[in-house]
């Protein structure tokens, strides 16, 4: 088999860190031309993503505090999928939670990696259209921070390229979901 072909030979891994939303574990490699080294990675159970669309047109985002971010950041309402969740149920759930509304309709944009090169978080997009404002929203979660805005696709664009802090799956979801918006 050619070089670069093969996958390196796991030796050795161990739990470096436990944590209540994602771990952190290292691996002892071995590469195909032999060498070894050691991998650090997060370990999270991947989230899903809703790009919510009113029947106007507009887009529901949140903005909200992120501590690694040391402010607030604008996203689209996403969610950490729980133990054997489906992610279409973990989305119809944080939509609800985050922005005060119900999706009438719901259409999978795709799957993507958030960073590879350190973590195995995979996000799962959606789309949500007709969307209904609930009466009573349920209430956020006591770790949340965040208020609903909205944005026009067009006014949107201009923020994600004038470089407004917007974080990378809502940038990702907002172009996967762009054909069904403009």
């Amino acid at each position: 088999m050619p070089l670069g072909k093969e996958l390196p030979q796991l030796l050795k891994q161990r739990l470096f860190y436990q944590g209540r939303k994602f771990n952190f574990d290292v691996a002892r490699l071995r590469l195909p031309n032999g060498s070894e080294g050691d991998w650090e990675c997060i370990r999270h159970p991947g989230g899903a993503l809703a790009v919510p669309v009113t029947p106007e047109g507009k887009l529901v985002l949140v903005r909200q505090y992120r501590f690694a971010a040391k402010g607030r950041i604008l996203e689209f309402p996403a969610g950490t999928i729980e133990l054997n969740e489906d992610p279409a149920k973990t989305i119809k759930r944080e939509i609800e939670e985050e922005t005060g509304y119900r999706a009438g309709k719901w259409q999978e944009l795709g799957k993507f990696m958030l960073a590879p090169g350190y973590s195995d978080e995979i996000i799962y997009a959606f789309l949500a259209q007709d969307l209904v404002k609930l009466e009573e929203p349920p209430e956020q979660d006591d770790d949340e921070d965040m208020e609903t805005v909205l944005f026009t696709p067009e006014e949107l664009e201009k923020a994600i390229l004038a470089g407004e802090p917007i974080d990378a799956k809502s940038i990702s979801s907002f172009f996967l979901a762009r054909p069904f918006l403009m």
